[in-house]
């Protein structure tokens, strides 16, 4: 017999060997494509626009189109997300089958393959609604494609707060809303975050779904109605097409460090709210 404590150093060690490896993977992903990617990079690859071919010029006009129909996107989907969340936790019966039906539908969405999700873009957005090829179309694809992620976090991120904190609230004379406002929501804020924080990563390295709803223009966007091409569906056409290698990883890069800073970002927004509550 091993002794308990052995067992427990040798759990131990392989939890941090599975650990070391998740990480190995991770920063061996991204030396890789920094290697392949950063001689390339130039503040002129960052400002200039793209050419036609995509040989010459920058990426400019898709680190735009990739910011604004993910923030798009959010604007629709994060309202919606967190406020079923809050239904479905606060307000619904245990018994209610709308509720019932609502799980299921976020469940069902979050299992669907992104192809799918962009044909019913492009049939019933693009063709059907007549907004063609453009932001709006992909964004409320997007949205549709984030919400389940944005409501299930959300669900659990309320789920975690503990029940005496309501019943202490509603004890004190506060409504239903005000408990929902004011003592669950700020402790489940960290959870919704994340929620948030997964969601942007999904948009941004979307390319099927966006290529189908808002097209693959290198031109400059200027509304909601003009077509545009992201950061993720420029790197594909750049390599499938053989296009240029270097300028797909140079692009692939500059979608890592995105990645990156937008999580920076949130995380120290989410610290600063944290000292605030």
């Amino acid at each position: 017999m091993v002794p308990t404590k052995d067992k427990e150093k040798i759990l131990t060690a392989i939890f941090w060997l599975l650990a070391l490896i998740i990480v190995g993977i991770l920063f061996s992903l991204i030396a890789y494509i920094a290697v392949r990617g950063l001689p390339g990079l130039s503040m002129d690859f960052i400002l200039q626009a793209p050419s036609r071919a995509g040989k010459e010029g920058g990426i400019s006009t898709t680190i735009l189109g990739t910011l604004y129909l993910t923030a798009v996107a959010l604007f629709l989907a994060v309202p919606l997300g967190v406020a079923a969340a809050i239904y479905l936790e606060e307000y619904a019966r245990p018994d209610s089958k709308f509720a019932w039906l609502v799980n299921l539908t976020a469940e069902t969405l979050a299992g669907i393959p992104s192809i799918i999700f962009g044909l019913f873009g492009f049939v019933f957005f693009v063709i059907f609604l007549g907004l063609g090829w453009s932001i709006i179309s992909g964004a409320l694809t997007l949205a549709f494609m984030v919400l389940p992620t944005i409501t299930r976090t959300a669900q659990e991120a309320i789920l975690s707060v503990p029940r005496e904190y309501r019943e202490n609230s509603l004890a004190l004379g506060a409504g239903k809303w005000q408990t929902v406002c004011r003592v669950v929501i700020p402790p489940a804020l960290p959870g919704i975050i994340t929620g948030i924080i997964l969601s942007i990563g999904r948009a941004v390295g979307e390319t099927a779904a966006i290529i189908l709803t808002a097209g693959s223009s290198l031109n400059m966007p200027l509304s909601l109605s003009d077509s545009t091409r992201t950061m993720s569906v420029h790197l594909y056409l750049l390599a499938m097409e053989g296009v240029s290698m270097e300028r797909a990883f140079s692009t692939a890069f500059l979608i890592i460090i995105l990645i990156i800073i937008i999580n920076y970002l949130a995380n120290l927004s989410l610290k600063r709210l944290a000292v605030n509550n």
